[in-house]
């Protein structure tokens, strides 16, 4: 039987109400990344908003760092946590940083999320955000992206002729979804590790970016979680930095769940609302005592 018009129409209602808080990425340096290596998309870090609906906008927004081991970004862990915080009132910034399997070493890693929270921050009343509410959440390997910006942040250049470089690095607060944090010893992520760095980095420079040994009192506020059967980013690494956090004093909620393989993002690699993981439940009360979400 064929549909009819008027479910044909609500069909495309949906679709446009679902796709419609999506705009155009931009570049982060218009004339070009500092360290560029050419000017193809692999060269070209951007950033694409996903806006919430005016009438349910909360005014705080969330630098996204999809994972992918340094060496690819993976969809599901960009957009599709985008659309998720869009429906609980805040704004999503989906970051596309270099990458190691277009060349790239530290710290274009690391410039390109700090960028991203700057652009956002210097640009707030433009997307009518608070610039005083912007975080960043990252997964796996994005997850070690973030937390590098947790504790490698700075507060801007006052005397920066470009504007964006004159406002802080630092978020206001971090979800970190099974993150890869330790560089070393038997938890490591290898991939990540050779991605970011290289196969032959020194063994001090993966210390000093193993980042539970970087936390600080001025660490923003965190949500952490993990699985206990993840088996390729040991769920150690989570509990590393929560042990950190809690060493200097700064506020976080960690979640390990028993169930859920490594990469799971919302539940699945689809976009399954009925199907998300009990974790973004968690997260969303999180967020809303932090005055982030509706």
């Amino acid at each position: 039987m064929k549909p009819s018009a008027s479910v044909l129409l609500l069909t495309g209602m949906l679709f446009t109400m679902s796709t419609a808080c999506a705009q155009t990425p931009f570049p982060l340096w218009p004339d070009g990344a500092p360290g560029a290596r050419g000017n193809s998309t692999n060269d070209v870090p951007t950033l694409t908003p996903f806006l919430p609906d005016p009438a349910k906008a909360t005014g705080a927004a969330i630098v996204i760092c999809p994972g992918g081991g340094y060496g690819g970004l993976a969809e599901h862990e960009g957009s599709h946590y985008a659309r998720w915080l869009n429906e609980l009132g805040v704004a999503g910034f989906v970051l596309r940083y270099r990458l190691g399997s277009a060349g790239y070493r530290h710290p274009a890693m690391l410039q390109d999320a700090a960028r991203a929270l700057r652009t956002v921050r210097a640009r707030a009343a433009e997307w009518k955000l608070d610039p005083k509410r912007i975080g960043i959440m990252g997964s796996s390997a994005g997850g070690h992206l973030a937390s590098t910006l947790l504790t490698h942040f700075d507060a801007g250049r006052a005397d920066a002729a470009d504007p964006i470089e004159r406002v802080s690095s630092r978020p206001d607060l971090g979800i970190l979804c099974y993150p890869v944090i330790t560089l070393v010893g038997p938890h490591a992520h290898r991939g990540s590790r050779n991605n970011l760095l290289g196969a032959d980095a020194p063994e001090a420079l993966a210390e000093s970016l193993s980042n539970d040994r970087n936390v600080s009192r001025e660490t923003p506020p965190c949500f952490v979680w993990h699985t206990w059967e993840d088996k390729s980013v040991p769920v150690e690494n989570a509990l590393m930095f929560a042990a950190a956090l809690r060493t200097a004093g700064v506020p976080f909620e960690l979640h390990v769940y028993e169930r859920g393989a490594h990469g799971l993002g919302l539940g699945t690699r689809e976009w399954k609302p009925e199907a998300r993981h009990r974790w973004t439940l968690d997260c969303a009360a999180w967020l809303r005592e932090r005055g982030f979400a509706q």
